[in-house]
């Protein structure tokens, strides 16, 4: 059988035991907690459904860091574990934000564009700083690859929510800031497949 990135715990444990991942992890927990308090509070301002999801995906995020930095050096089952629960948040993030959209819809919203484009850019300097910090974790094993995911996520994200700030400018309507929340959340789902299927393989070869 040929060796995947799901077959080769060995330089997984490796990897999870250098000083460097764990470094990683920490510098990418304590940016996206930052940056949930940025944007939940600009994003209530603005009353934007986009930023208010890209802030929820932080916290998330930030919560998955933690457990990534509790799994690390732990055996691939345990971390295999742990990327089920992490890919069930995915998952629960992304069922919320779709209802959330509809709410938005169906109440009705008015977004700020500035406020959205100022924040979305920021956001997206922070998640691509800690993307290029996780790239060359990115073929490892299940947990390395829910954060890696999460990050590419959250950096596609926001270049979502730039755009949705360009159409709610442009438009002067508030369906391109719901839109680009449910795209967010179609990511948050597809990302949450892609890891719990990945972590169901390292458990039943583990």
């Amino acid at each position: 059988m040929s060796k995947s990135c799901c077959q080769t715990p060995e330089l997984n444990d490796i990897a999870h035991n250098n000083p460097r991942w764990r470094l990683i992890l920490w510098i990418a927990l304590i940016a996206n907690a930052a940056m949930f308090v940025v944007e939940i509070v600009a994003g209530v301002a603005a009353d934007s459904r986009a930023l208010q999801a890209d802030a929820l995906d932080f916290l998330g995020d930030a919560a998955n860091y933690a457990i990534s930095l509790g799994v690390a050096g732990l055996a691939l089952s345990w971390r295999a574990k742990a990327a089920l629960m992490k890919a069930a948040t995915m998952l629960a993030f992304g069922v919320w934000v779709i209802g959330y959209a509809i709410y938005g819809l169906v109440a009705g919203s008015n977004p700020e564009p500035q406020t959205m484009g100022v924040i979305g850019t920021l956001a997206l300097v922070a998640n691509v700083f800690v993307a290029l910090l996780l790239f060359r974790y990115s073929e490892g094993d299940s947990n390395m690859r829910c954060v890696w995911i999460c990050s590419r996520n959250d950096a596609i994200g926001n270049i979502a929510v730039l755009g949705a700030a360009l159409g709610v400018f442009g438009t002067g309507q508030a369906w391109p800031d719901l839109l680009v929340a449910a795209i967010m959340a179609g990511l948050a789902i597809w990302g949450s497949v892609e890891v719990f299927g990945q972590a169901r393989e390292e458990l039943a070869h583990g």
